[in-house]
């Protein structure tokens, strides 16, 4: 409460050590709230946490002006603002910056270093221009059929950019880290339930993000599109998605080419790879009983054969003499010295 109302001042040194922790984390506790709530489906609830990040950026209370974001700024400034006449006063931040810098109220009693600081602050904030499209993909028609894949294209346009140029860090004094400027692209029903919550960080001029959803049943449908800074107050836009769907069954019916008819039988990549390692396995078999064929029918060398000879001559005339004590061995050893 005491960084809300702008109150740290008043704490000890050691509660501001741990505030200072307490917003380091504060962006990826806020980003974990929003996780859960695009999980329930609960658009308003993320709603609610992505503004909770814009006060504690700020430093702001939930009632407070969005024109406290600007440099000197105070409740007397504020009430400065507000009145007059209707070309020159402004109700919140998003008016305040419409107005040329020498028709903006509330900066009499500052100094000129001090207006021009708050001149510079009014250029450097965000002037965002949303626009969405829905359409098909590769589709022949504008027309959006139940079941078809619809794409809602959101575009922001930082119009306070110059061609090239990119987004920086926000303004907020109050924050002790620096922080990026980003942007909450949220889409959901009349009903409330979230389609799509996405955070864009693209610090770009123009930025394109695309949503993706299956087309609903056939009727007239307006879904609510959320552009919500995470930083500043005030600045968010609102606007409705109109989509008109019609029933699948006007859709012609498809016809197979015939060539692609034929592809259904063709063997698929793993089918030739499986084929193909059967037809290694069926030739290294037949190989290797070819080997044995050839081993079993080679002819025998002159020496192989005079050696054969020998020991049936051996054989004949050991088998007339009774004399059964001659070897293998011994043909051998005649065989050698001959």
């Amino acid at each position: 409460h005491a960084h809300l109302l702008r109150k740290t001042d008043e704490l000890s040194e050691g509660l501001k050590a741990d505030l200072k922790y307490m917003l380091r984390v504060s962006s990826s506790l806020i980003d974990a709230m929003i996780s859960v709530c695009k999980h329930q489906e609960s658009m308003q609830t993320a709603l609610n946490c992505i503004s909770f990040g814009q006060y504690v950026a700020q430093a702001c209370w939930t009632k407070d002006s969005s024109l406290l974001q600007l440099p000197y700024f105070t409740a007397e400034e504020v009430k400065h603002v507000t009145k007059g006449k209707a070309s020159q006063k402004a109700s919140n931040l998003a008016e305040y910056l419409k107005i040329e810098d020498d028709k903006k109220k509330g900066v009499a009693d500052f100094s000129e270093e001090q207006k021009k600081d708050i001149f510079k602050c009014c250029s450097l904030m965000p002037n965002l221009t949303v626009e969405t499209k829905v359409f098909v993909d590769d589709d022949e028609d504008d027309k959006v059929y139940e079941g078809d894949l619809c794409t809602v294209k959101v575009t922001l346009t930082r119009n306070n950019l110059q061609e090239g140029e990119k987004a920086g860090l926000v303004h907020a004094p109050h924050f002790p880290y620096p922080k990026q400027e980003a942007w909450w692209v949220v889409l959901g029903t009349s009903e409330g339930k979230i389609i799509s919550i996405d955070k864009v960080t693209n610090p770009n001029r123009v930025v394109e993000h695309e949503i993706k959803f299956l087309a609903p049943r056939e009727g007239e449908y307006e879904f609510d599109l959320h552009v919500m800074s995470t930083a500043y107050m005030g600045l968010d836009q609102q606007m409705k998605v109109g989509l008109s769907t019609l029933d699948a069954s006007a859709l012609p019916e498809y016809k197979i080419h015939p060539d692609d008819a034929e592809l259904d039988d063709e063997p698929t990549l793993f089918e030739e790879m499986l084929n193909a390692n059967v037809e290694d396995d069926s030739d290294s078999d037949d190989d290797s009983d070819d080997e044995s064929e050839e081993e079993g029918i080679k002819e025998l060398s002159a020496a192989e054969r005079k050696k054969q000879e020998l020991q049936n001559a051996r054989k004949k005339a050991a088998a007339a003499a009774g004399d059964d004590s001659d070897s293998d061995s011994e043909v051998e050893e005649v065989y050698t010295e001959k």
